[in-house]
């Protein structure tokens, strides 16, 4: 794995086409200050750019993968009133959880350890989620008076369901990855030791995949999820218009028409 490069507060890997960023605020438990937000959003805007990046995993150094916001640094701001949370505190990270939903090449959680707050928000935007046995989640927002602020209110109900959302969000209560997992806020549960391994073993699967499709895939699951059903059809028509004439799309249906394994180039 070489090194890409980094900031003080995110590391940037690259494992042949796979980019690792890596919250990097172990003192902390990585809690997402306005810094680190906006180290994240630098990467993923120079990550879209480069067609030699397709796929990415979003992990964190030290014991946790993300206690949530860096509430010490946000308290000026809920001192200040409304308007100053709204803009110093919430903004910001909705939006760094809609630039990871709404990615279009695909974004993997490696869930390291704790996952609160917004924390466990990020983790809901990610496209797939892969956490270590130990690690734990928690809406912890509750229990220091205010209310999920990354976008954890429309999100969570979308992984889970709107009664289990309902549930953790006002309980606050920690709960282990083998019931994330049940819940489906992460699709599957590895061994600590096996986690980073395993997420970048499929960030490389999907980086064999042609990156056109891919973000096609993407933009209509995320545009659909919620329009009505005559909508979402719409969109994902409008997808696949778009792929039609790309050379992969060509490629992968004469390779499998010719019974043959397709060569993607990426147009």
């Amino acid at each position: 794995m070489a090194a890409s490069h980094q900031s003080q507060v995110l590391l940037h890997e690259r494992h042949d086409a796979v980019a690792i960023l890596t919250l990097n605020r172990p003192e902390k438990l990585n809690a997402l200050s306005n810094e680190l937000i906006a180290a994240m959003m630098e990467a993923l805007d120079k990550i879209e750019l480069d067609p030699s990046v397709r796929a990415i995993v979003i992990t964190g150094a030290g014991r946790a993968f993300s206690a949530g916001a860096d509430i010490a640094a946000f308290q000026k701001h809920m001192q200040a009133g409304s308007e100053a949370a709204v803009k110093h505190f919430m903004r910001p990270g909705h939006q760094m959880t809609r630039r990871v939903e709404s990615f279009p090449k695909p974004i993997i959680a490696a869930v390291n350890g704790i996952a609160f707050g917004g924390g466990c928000e990020l983790t809901e935007s990610t496209h797939i989620a892969l956490a270590a046995e130990s690690a734990t989640f928690s809406k912890a927002e509750i229990n220091i008076g205010i209310m999920p602020t990354f976008g954890g209110t429309r999100r969570l109900p979308r992984n889970v369901g709107r009664k289990a959302a309902i549930e953790l969000i006002l309980s606050g209560r920690a709960f282990g990855s083998t019931e994330a997992a049940s819940l489906g806020l992460i699709n599957r549960v590895v061994a600590d030791a096996d986690l980073i391994a395993e997420a970048i073993r499929l960030a490389d699967e999907l980086a064999t995949k042609p990156p056109l499709t891919l973000a096609a895939a993407l933009a209509a699951i995320h545009r659909g999820m919620d329009a009505s059903i005559d909508d979402g059809l719409a969109i994902e028509e409008a997808a696949f218009a778009r792929i039609v004439p790309t050379y992969d799309a060509q490629e992968g249906v004469a390779a499998f028409v010719e019974k043959r394994r397709p060569k993607f180039v990426g147009r």
